[in-house]
């Protein structure tokens, strides 16, 4: 692995940052644009929330669907970088605690595997930042390493758990 003098990773690893910030900035986006357009849109993702105990489920429907589309083209245009990734940790153990934890690990029993690997991809890409093709290069803006972090883990990890406090409810049975 190659280092330039500022201390970031060049070759390889910087084209390994960008397919993970890429990619899991499609996987947010389109999730979000399916909640606004596809299925049951809207008014289908608040039945759902609701049955899983978010109260109430159209005001977590309209934010987890804006939070994802916004996280998502954050990730996607390398802008707020560090704030998308802990958007899309928070809403990944949001969505790992209420919908897939009961179901253990595996992603074909709807268990927490895939939620988890996004938002350790998250973690990466706060870690290692958005790399050169992105708006926060282009700005300057630079919050890696351990600030990079605590902030993707520790504030999407905190959001998400005031959030349950706040407003997750298991049904009963």
């Amino acid at each position: 692995m190659n280092y330039v003098p500022d201390g970031h990773v060049a070759g390889h690893a910087e084209l390994a940052l960008f397919l993970i910030r890429v990619t899991v900035g499609a996987v947010m986006l389109a999730h979000g644009w399916n909640h606004f357009f596809g299925g049951g849109r809207l008014p289908g993702a608040a039945r759902w929330f609701e049955s899983l105990g978010m109260r109430p489920g159209i005001v977590h429907a309209w934010l987890a669907s804006a939070t994802e589309v916004g996280a998502g083209a954050g990730l996607l245009l390398g802008f707020a970088t560090v704030l998308a990734c802990a958007a899309t940790v928070g809403l990944m153990t949001v969505a790992g605690v209420v919908a897939h934890r009961k179901n253990g690990f595996f992603v074909f029993r709807e268990g927490y595997e895939y939620v988890l690997v996004l938002a350790m991809a998250a973690v990466a890409v706060g870690v290692g930042g958005p790399g050169r093709l992105a708006i926060d290069n282009a700005a300057g803006i630079d919050v890696t390493g351990v600030a990079g972090l605590l902030v993707s883990a520790v504030v999407g990890v905190g959001s998400a758990g005031a959030l349950l406090a706040c407003c997750y409810r298991p049904p009963s049975g």
